[in-house]
């Protein structure tokens, strides 16, 4: 074998040993092998101490070396019974619980079963090391069986007649006590995460500036606010002066100023006198040391304060006990590169990478969502308490979590700085201590999990889904697009008709879709005609199965409605756009601010409209009793 044969067998022979894909099938079913730059990038960016493929077989020995003397960072102790790995044979040391109660253990027997939570491993022999572990329920905790439907909504895109430049957690309350006396048990958001809506105005509830707080533009004002004209686009600028102005006069609670929340406004302080690129800081700030000079006060003071009422209100909206609906909320998968969870862990996200996915029939180029990963170890090293936080975070006030992008538990598809989105490959995550993260959580907050498993789908994560208790999702344009007679959802599965990232059922016919991805240039004309042909099959498919023409309009939704109510899954959600047949999507992957108004289009009609409007009373009508099992009393047209 030739030099350059071998530095290139080293450099993936490091990259498969550091759990870096060389190589996979990528969503159009086609083998990829990443390349040499590809995975020298990735191996750095994991730690690796590598520049080229020539220093590739070198650090190769030293991690083979590092790995066989290292203890396992975490343990995983499911139904709280823990088995030590055999580098910790005859092991003795203490178990402390996250209690603080200290249990000591001789030769490997750490004691009884463990109660749930996360906890310490103290090793003082053969080797000194510490180990995280983490004790869970096999089984997640299950969605309540009075929860049959329910719908879901992007707030800020919400209005009511008494709307200010966005919807508030009152209307969050008046749309949940319309459901609740239409026999729904589910309220569903799009994630109620904190956005950057200055100028530029970052509007995705996917790219957030942290996983850890809440966004302060849905607080209920009260009185302070006058209603405006809802026909335009979202203003986020106008909605941040409305909050400010309202909070003008008040002071954050001492007593209620824990380290992480004053941290956090401390951060956005400085933001506002140092400019929102924290990277470009100077270098002390940077690193994570911020003086009073480098901090706006007022600024600091209204997040505290903003945060702190966030916190009230939400508790009060989701612990109501007006038997109404749940809430359901949902994790990004990701953060903003400019945010604070990035700033403050810097140690725990890789730097010079991006999050994406690979080429598929929907985006032939690829995706780049233009947050930075986790790093898999430094999660690891920290007993992944900062994913845990995040989890908890909305866990603790939801019915039900979504978590995005599940997937993300076994792989992500990372992307070099500078690379081509189709130039990326995938990094593996520990799947088992991040699904024992997930059950830990859902048992304490008992909160039911759903994971989004759409798209290319490791079968481990199927697997796991099932195993865990963890309902996993149905999708019917998807199915209808993959499969060649659609069949209804199962029982291990939660029913939607799309997603945020997916056209409305009215789009989803007309092609809407296809048409502004071919506008904005993430379609070519041969690829749009192929996009063309394979919906319309999509669309007939369905069709066939509903018996219904196939056309935006009443009898088709309300077959559809019918369809998944009528099927054996324990959750069925539609989105309230579908209930009039909007027709605009309200995001477009892929795009950016300067190419459409991703998260920044509203509703077509108030909440009021839509209360008041029979035609859409009788679909929900519709969907509960196909839920209870009662025939249909007849179809809205």
């Amino acid at each position: 074998m030739t030099t350059r044969g071998t530095e290139a067998g080293a450099l993936r022979q490091l990259a498969e040993a550091m759990g870096v894909a060389t190589e996979f099938v990528d969503g159009l079913g086609r083998a990829v092998r990443p390349t040499e730059e590809t995975l020298t990038a990735v191996c750095a960016a994991l730690g690796a101490p590598i520049e080229s493929p020539a220093e590739a077989a070198a650090a190769l020995v030293g991690f083979a070396e590092e790995r066989t003397r290292m203890v396992p960072p975490v343990l995983v102790a499911w139904d709280g019974h823990l088995t030590l790995p055999p580098i910790l044979s005859g092991a003795s040391g203490e178990l402390v619980l996250d209690t603080g109660e200290r249990l000591r253990f001789e030769d490997a027997t750490p004691g009884p079963q463990l109660p749930v939570g996360y906890h310490r491993l103290e090793v003082a022999t053969p080797v000194e090391a510490t180990v995280e572990v983490i004790a869970a329920p096999v089984r997640s905790s299950p969605l309540d069986p009075a929860v049959r439907w329910g719908v879901g909504a992007q707030l800020s895109a919400m209005r009511t007649a008494r709307s200010r430049a966005t919807a508030d957690l009152a209307d969050l309350v008046a749309l949940r006590r319309w459901i609740r006396a239409r026999g729904g048990g589910l309220v569903s958001l799009l994630p109620l995460l904190p956005t950057f809506n200055g100028e530029p105005p970052e509007p995705s509830p996917y790219s957030p500036v942290s996983r850890l707080f809440w966004s302060e533009l849905h607080l209920d004002l009260g009185d302070a606010h006058q209603p405006v004209d809802v026909s335009g686009l979202i203003d986020l600028a106008a909605a941040d002066h409305e909050v400010r102005a309202a909070l003008a006069d008040r002071a954050p609670d001492p007593d209620r100023i824990d380290p992480e929340l004053a941290r956090y406004a401390r951060f956005r302080g400085a933001q506002a006198r140092l400019g929102r690129a924290w990277m470009i800081w100077p270098g002390r700030a940077r690193s994570g040391t911020l003086t009073d000079a480098d901090v706006d006060r007022d600024e600091e003071r209204f997040h505290l304060v903003a945060q702190q009422a966030m916190r009230d209100q939400l508790a009060q909206v989701a612990g109501s006990n007006d038997g109404g609906p749940l809430l359901g909320l949902d994790l990004a998968v990701g953060v903003h590169p400019d945010g604070y969870d990035v700033w403050s862990r810097q140690d725990l996200f890789a730097r010079g990478m991006s999050v994406g996915a690979p080429p598929d029939a929907g985006f032939p180029s690829g995706q780049d969502w233009g947050f930075p990963p986790l790093l898999p170890d430094a999660s690891r090293a920290e007993g992944h308490r900062y994913f845990a936080a995040s989890v908890a975070h909305q866990a603790g006030l939801a019915g039900v979590l979504r978590i995005d992008h599940v997937m993300a538990l076994r792989r992500l598809y990372w992307i070099p700085s500078g690379a081509d989105r189709s130039e990326g490959t995938y990094v593996r995550y520990p799947l088992e201590e991040l699904f024992a993260v997930v059950s830990v959580e859902s048992y304490r907050q008992r909160c039911a999990i759903v994971g989004e498993n759409l798209g290319t789908v490791p079968p481990e994560i199927n697997t796991g889904l099932a195993r865990h208790g963890i309902l996993g999702m149905y999708l019917a344009q998807f199915e209808a697009g993959e499969t060649p007679e659609p069949v209804g959802p199962d029982a291990a599965r939660a029913a939607l008709i799309n997603t945020h990232d997916t056209p409305s059922l009215a789009g989803w016919i007309d092609e809407v879709d296809i048409d502004e991805r071919l506008r904005v240039g993430l379609l070519d004309e041969p690829s749009a005609v192929i996009e063309r042909s394979n919906r319309s099959e999509a669309v007939a498919r369905l069709e066939r199965v509903l018996g219904v023409p196939a056309a935006p309009t009443g009898p088709f939704l309300d077959a559809v409605l019918e369809w998944l109510g009528s099927s054996d899954s324990p959750l069925v959600s539609v989105a309230l756009e579908d209930l009039w047949l909007e027709d605009r999507p309200v995001n477009i992957p892929g795009t950016a601010s300067d190419q459409r108004p991703n998260w920044r289009r509203p509703w077509a009609r108030l909440l009021d409209d839509v209360m008041a409007d029979p035609t859409v009373e009788d679909r929900l009508r519709l969907l509960a009793a196909a839920r209870s099992g009662r025939a249909s009393t007849g179809s809205t047209r």
